[in-house]
């Protein structure tokens, strides 16, 4: 089987800057691509940056895939990528509001998404009911959308349901609250590897800057990245037999100061 290449977007997402935080990631996915990566993962809320909502508030979300969504899933298709897109969404018959990830399929196609379940600290959110894994190539890739991590039901019920790798798009830094071994913990209870995509930057409340990008095998924090600007950071995994195939990061610093307004 051919290795796995995973390119994780450690972006730091402007708050209520939506136009700008589409172009960095899809400028991100683009390069990404230019590296050959099989996945994409962009942190938690990259299209409008964890806390959007003192800036432009949530009348904004609408039903996804609507048509900024629907564009993306274009250039991936183009592209030749799988996507793990982090994006709210409103509930097409109703008003409640989700943070959602989605996944897009190199055909450009979502084939699965999955709502964050643990939202007590989004605070404009409801929560997801449903927690099943993402099928890739015919393997199973449960998704913890970052405080889903916090507690170990989340990881567990995937595990019951056939993944074999976790993927966790994340906006989690250390501070009150951060996170305290929750990743490494995921990891033993269930013996699966995890990979986290986190984010850097600041908003008015909190500063992302010393937030980690991981991969977690067995407890340990075997890859790991902080900075205080965007990198675009790649790694090979090999599924088959569940090990990482690179020593470090491979890292493409971007300029983001080009996509602001």
């Amino acid at each position: 089987m051919k290795p796995l290449r995973v390119s994780l977007l450690h972006l730091a997402p402007v708050p209520g800057a939506i136009e700008a935080n589409r172009r960095l990631i899809e400028n991100a996915t683009r390069i990404a691509a230019s590296y050959d990566a099989d996945w994409v993962v962009s942190p938690e809320l990259a299209v409008c940056g964890y806390g959007f909502t003192d800036v432009i508030g949530t009348d904004w979300i609408m039903p996804e895939p609507g048509e900024w969504m629907s564009s993306f899933c274009e250039v991936v298709r183009a592209l030749r990528v799988n996507v793990f897109l982090s994006h709210p969404e409103r509930e097409p018959e109703g008003t409640a509001l989700y943070n959602s990830v989605f996944f897009i399929h190199s055909g450009g196609a979502i084939s699965a998404r999955h709502r964050k379940i643990n939202t007590a600290s989004d605070g404009w959110s409801s929560a997801g009911s449903v927690i099943e894994p993402a099928e890739w190539n015919g393997t199973k890739v449960g998704i913890l959308l970052c405080a889903d991590a916090y507690t170990a039901h989340v990881a567990a019920t995937l595990r019951s349901k056939g993944a074999r790798i976790l993927v966790s798009p994340a906006a989690w830094g250390p501070g009150l609250y951060g996170p305290n071994g929750e990743w490494e913990q995921r990891t033993l209870e269930t013996g699966l590897p995890l990979i986290v995509c986190n984010r850097t930057g600041a908003d008015s409340r909190r500063s992302f800057r010393a937030a980690e990008s991981l991969v977690v095998i067995n407890g340990q924090k075997v890859l790991r990245h902080t900075s205080n600007n965007s990198v675009i950071l790649t790694f090979d995994w090999d599924l088959e037999n569940a090990a990482l195939l690179s020593r470090e990061f491979s890292k493409h610093a971007l300029c983001t100061e080009s996509f602001l307004p």
